[in-house]
């Protein structure tokens, strides 16, 4: 790779000074940069953006398939990636590494919110497998147990007998009692 643009060197100068001191921010070389989106480890983001030869003039290379990011689906990645460049894109022949990190800081909250339910859900999957048989299609997944509360399981055990039946009766009326509200 040859000597860095002009451009590429002013932009590089900017970046080191904005971010001068945020933990966040890693500049992996000259050409390179990571910033991580979020504070605890399943629930954070990191981006990273390198420039090709000729840029400012065309696109950055927007890499999410990184190690930390190995918990994301490929489909989420891919959504990030791909609204990313869709900024970039607008900002084409400018300096734009800032911008579209700071793109993803304004939007980062709500893909991080969507990390819970993109992890269970990607759980949920790998928990059920699917065997073909003949054109029939078997799918076994882990039933989850119902969690019961203390308090919950000394009611249940108050009204059962060692069995964990219900005793004889207990749903019985009381005769007297009934013919008795009648009147």
């Amino acid at each position: 790779m040859g000597d860095m643009s002009e451009k590429q060197q002013e932009e590089l100068e900017v970046l080191q000074s904005i971010y001068e001191g945020d933990t966040k921010f890693k500049q992996i070389s000259s050409i390179c940069f990571q910033y991580m989106y979020g504070d605890e480890e399943q629930k954070s983001i990191l981006i990273e953006i390198s420039w090709p030869e000729l840029y400012p003039s065309v696109l950055p290379s927007v890499n999410l398939d990184l190690f930390h990011n190995g918990y994301l689906t490929p489909e989420f990645k891919s959504e990030i990636q791909s609204k990313i460049l869709k900024e970039a894109n607008d900002l084409l022949h400018d300096a734009m590494t800032y911008s579209l990190f700071n793109w993803m800081s304004e939007h980062a909250d709500d893909f991080i919110n969507r990390i819970a339910e993109i992890v269970a859900n990607n759980k949920v999957f790998r928990e059920t497998k699917l065997i073909c048989d003949d054109n029939s299609i078997v799918s076994t997944k882990k039933e989850k147990k119902q969690q019961l509360s203390k308090a919950q399981k000394r009611r249940i055990t108050e009204q059962t007998n060692y069995l964990g039946e219900k005793e004889r009766g207990h749903d019985w009326i009381d005769v007297v009692k009934h013919l008795t509200q009648g009147v």
